[in-house]
């Protein structure tokens, strides 16, 4: 929330958890199917949250345009006019927050477990972080994109984990008009099932794909690389709106955690699979121990 609406995130948070709690009991299964346009009661219900985030977030949009402290986050660069656009209407802004701020929880959240546990069981990918992090400013408060981009290694392990333990295991799309795909003959309105699960498992895409490999994702300079296909956030104009804020909150998180810390499992079983909202894949008892580095 911090990294979205900064010093007026305590005030949204109680409306973004509402957010949340929707967007759990929108998706819960349900042996009817409904139409679109039925008004059911979990609908109704995503609407009055939406609503009640919109109606608080408001004031704070107008509040920071009138007297022209933007801020340095999300919603301060949505407020900044863009050289060939201009400035966005205030709607536009209020209609795409929601949803930015719905992404931003799901994913990383989902995704932190699975990164956490390999920087437990690869303890030199660990160390090679924490040693890329050690160029960080002391206040996480003054990391740059400058900061951001010098973490290359550790974005590569993101990459990586994100690769093997994709946070949407299968996403959706609906075809719009009768096409080809392969050899099959995809009908108008037929909806389509993607698995970046085994799609990133693919041996013609990445040599060796069941091993944690980060260095896969960077070239023999050290540089970033992009091998093969990649659909962690999905792809193409509906991908996820609020992929490089993701990466970027991942990538610190990866870089801080490493730092301030060795991670080790403790003995008993191992973590296991969960599908949960909209087919994401999360760790379920997960059980870490953490000690200070150094």
């Amino acid at each position: 929330m911090s990294y979205l609406f900064s010093e007026d995130a305590p005030a949204l948070l109680p409306y973004a958890a509402q957010l949340f709690l929707a967007r759990e009991v929108l998706v819960r299964p349900s042996r009817w199917v409904w139409p679109p346009w039925i008004p059911t009661p979990a609908r109704r219900f995503r609407t009055r949250q939406q609503v009640a985030f919109t109606d608080a977030l408001r004031p704070i949009v107008r509040r920071r345009r009138s007297s022209g402290r933007l801020g340095d986050d999300m919603l301060g660069q949505m407020l900044r006019p863009s050289p060939h656009y201009g400035l966005l209407p205030e709607e536009a802004i209020l209609d795409t927050l929601p949803g930015i701020t719905v992404a931003t929880f799901e994913t990383p959240s989902r995704a932190a477990g699975w990164i956490l546990l390999h920087l437990a069981r690869h303890p030199q990918a660990a160390n090679r972080v924490a040693a890329e992090a050690a160029s960080l400013p002391a206040d996480p408060a003054a990391t740059t994109s400058t900061h951001l981009g010098s973490l290359q290694y550790t974005q590569a392990l993101v990459h990586e984990v994100l690769r093997l333990y994709p946070p949407s295991w299968l996403l959706t799309r609906r075809a719009p008009r009768q096409t080809q795909l392969a050899d099959y003959t995809i009908d108008a309105g037929s909806t389509v099932l993607i698995c970046p699960y085994t799609a990133h498992r693919d041996a013609r895409e990445y040599p060796e794909p069941d091993q944690f490999r980060p260095e896969r994702w960077l070239d023999d300079s050290g540089s970033p690389a992009k091998p093969g296909v990649f659909l962690s956030f999905g792809t193409g104009p509906h991908g996820c709106e609020g992929a490089a804020l993701a990466m970027a909150m991942l990538t610190l998180l990866t870089a801080q955690t490493a730092r301030c810390y060795h991670l080790s499992e403790p003995p008993g079983p191992e973590p296991s699979y969960q599908v949960t909202t909209l087919e994401g894949l999360a760790t379920v008892g997960l059980r870490l121990r953490a000690t200070l580095r150094g």
